[in-house]
């Protein structure tokens, strides 16, 4: 009795919710029970990777925030049971550097490498985005550094402040 009253609360479902989901599981099970071993091993296939295609876009959509132009994509393929299951998927995120900023364009490229790492196995397209993302890193310090070199330049030290030589009398 306690362990329905603790679970009651988090199934929050209007009844024709419940009768629909049912209704899915039951045909689920039933055209299960028609498919050979072999079938049900491939739904079962299906299944696991239907789960690990949506962790790994939800993975980049958490890591990606503000920078991600969609919500995650799906291909999907239809199973012996005639459900669907997701077996790629993609999140579009935004790759551009800001332009004027190379501090911005730096933290930028940081938050692209985070989102294309974040999944447990990144794929050969999330490497490529993150070595994408460290080349536009690098290309940004770059810009800092040179930004820096030019604030700090004896030469234009010496024509913003000038000097008592360089003054006509």
């Amino acid at each position: 009795m306690q362990e329905r009253e603790k679970t009651a609360p988090e199934t929050k479902s209007s009844p024709t919710e419940t009768t629909s989901v049912k209704k899915e599981n039951q045909a689920e099970n039933a055209s299960n029970q028609d498919l050979s071993a072999e079938e049900l091993a491939q739904v079962q296939k299906l299944k696991q990777r239907d789960t690990e295609v949506k962790a790994h876009e939800q993975a980049h959509l958490s890591a990606a925030g503000g920078i991600a132009t969609s919500g995650a994509s799906f291909s999907y393929q239809r199973g012996p049971n005639g459900q669907r299951y997701a077996i790629g998927g993609e999140v579009q995120i935004d790759t551009s550097a800001v332009a004027g900023d190379p501090a911005a364009t730096l933290r930028k490229a940081d938050m692209i490498k985070r989102a294309a790492l974040a999944p447990a196995s990144p794929s050969s397209q999330d490497f490529k985005v993150a070595s994408q993302a460290m080349s536009m890193a690098a290309k940004a310090q770059a810009d800092l550094l040179k930004m820096s070199q030019e604030n700090t330049d004896p030469a234009n030290e010496k024509e913003s402040r000038g000097s008592l030589f360089d003054q006509e009398t």
